[in-house]
């Protein structure tokens, strides 16, 4: 009987589980592991201590499982039969699988049946060796994924190709269906074929202590030479070609409507241009009559306020006219006899008559009314031959001369003459004798009223002349 010092792995890479071939230890053997491995002793059919990467003494202190079997005196050598298996912790690649016969296709869009088959490649690695060892390899001497030269009575491919064939089976076609996979483009869905089957697969491994880390989908065999198949890729050929008019149609239609929405957007631009254009305008003509309006306002204020102090002074512009005619006129009678005694036509009747014609041109000119007040005068010295209209029925209260009615100032001494007929009134506001009207034309106080008891018109007096009622 053999009995080894040194304990370590002597397997390929390829091997999942590998067991020592010696069964007898001393006490201080050492036990190498390598990284990325793990080493579990066994005795009696029981998974004892797990050791990681490192190298190990085995003694009873190190072993303390070991020790609860066995009687072993300390510091002896003495030998002791055990079993260790060494697991390879490490992602075994590019691990191939596929379906051991079709699977049972129905076409979504036709109904018809067709037989696909798929294949692939996934990424394997240990999760749990305890598990893995006591469910799967049991007292074999170890176990790979092929069955390579027959090192080993059984492969993991050989327990695990029923599971993943099954899960295929049932779940490629339900997967198809459910993402809505068009057959003929399948291969640019592989990916979530793979996640899909992945999920569907990996529990089955976990049980025994395998996990899928990656799961790959490479291939799904298509019945190309089958007839119902050529029909379907004619059919899905023409829905293709139906759904490319449509989606042309659907952006040949976007486009004319976002071009309808350009077209409104500057219509209601150059609308928006035109209608400020029109504002800009309307607000430049509103400011001209503003401008007018302020500028009218202005000179009104400014005759209101030369009005205002001409009353203040008691007299108003047609006083001033009238006064104007009354000095033309005196300096036109002055002038009369007068000139020059080196001058041949000097104190003549003609330059009489001549300055006197200035100053009745002057009062003619500046106002009718005076220039009526000297209608007799002219009528006489031209033999009376112009029509008298002008009639003088009030009398100057300083000099006693004629004047017509409605003259304020005495042409003969320029004394100022109240107005007293029927014609006329006196404003109660500013006390000015006025013409009949609605309103005083000195101060614009409303003169036209009525009496509420007997209805005679009072000319703004406090009481009736007709009843004396008070108004």
């Amino acid at each position: 009987m053999k009995i080894a010092d040194i304990i370590k792995y002597e397997g390929d890479n390829s091997t999942f589980i590998w067991k020592h071939p010696i069964e007898d230890f001393n006490t201080m053997t050492q036990l190498i592991v390598h990284e990325s491995q793990e080493a579990i002793f066994m005795m009696n059919g029981q998974a004892l201590d797990l050791f990681g990467p490192g190298r190990h003494t085995l003694e009873t202190q190190n072993i303390p499982l070991i020790r609860k079997l066995i009687n072993i005196p300390t510091g002896g050598k003495t030998p002791f039969h055990g079993e260790v298996y060494f697991i390879n912790k490490t992602t075994q690649m590019g691990i191939k699988w596929g379906t051991d016969s079709k699977v049972r296709f129905i076409d979504p869009l036709t109904g018809v049946p067709l037989q696909i088959g798929a294949c692939g490649e996934m990424n394997l690695k240990v999760a749990d060796s305890r598990k893995l060892l006591v469910k799967l390899v049991g007292t074999t001497s170890g176990i790979a994924w092929n069955q390579e030269g027959k090192r080993f009575t059984n492969s993991l491919k050989n327990s695990f190709k029923p599971l993943i064939s099954t899960a295929v089976k049932v779940n490629l076609s339900k997967s198809i269906v459910s993402e809505n996979i068009n057959i003929l483009e399948i291969d640019s869905h592989l990916d979530t074929l793979s996640s899909t089957l992945k999920e569907n697969i990996v529990s089955g491994f976990e049980e025994y202590g395998l996990t899928i880390p990656q799961f790959y989908v490479t291939t799904v065999v298509l019945p190309e030479e089958d007839p119902n198949f050529k029909k379907i890729r004619e059919l899905h050929t023409i829905s293709f070609q139906t759904k490319i008019a449509e989606a042309e149609a659907t952006v040949r239609a976007a486009q004319a409507k976002a071009k309808a929405k350009i077209t409104a957007a500057e219509r209601e631009i150059e609308l928006e241009k035109k209608t400020t254009q029109t504002e800009v305008a309307k607000r430049e003509a509103e400011r001209k009559v503003i401008e007018s309006q302020g500028s009218a306002t202005s000179t009104k204020i400014e005759g209101f306020a030369d009005a205002d102090v001409m009353r203040a002074k008691g007299y108003n512009e047609k006083d001033v006219i009238q006064a104007d005619v009354q000095k033309a006129f005196a300096q036109g009678i002055g002038n009369m006899g007068s000139g020059s005694s080196g001058n041949s036509g000097g104190n003549s009747p003609v330059a009489d008559i001549m300055g006197l014609g200035v100053g009745l041109a002057a009062a003619n000119a500046m106002s009718s009314q005076v220039g009526g007040m000297f209608h007799n005068f002219v009528g006489n010295n031209q033999n009376n031959t112009a029509d008298t209209t002008v009639k003088t029925k009030q009398i100057c209260p300083n000099c006693g001369a004629q004047i017509p009615e409605n003259a304020k100032f005495c042409f003969e001494c320029g004394t100022k003459v109240e107005m007293h007929n029927n014609d006329t009134v006196i404003c109660p506001n500013c006390k000015q004798t006025v013409p009949k009207s609605k309103f005083c034309s000195e101060c614009g106080f409303k003169l036209s009223t009525t009496c509420p008891k007997c209805g005679t018109e009072t000319n703004g007096a406090k009481f009736c002349p007709e009843c004396g009622e008070k108004q």
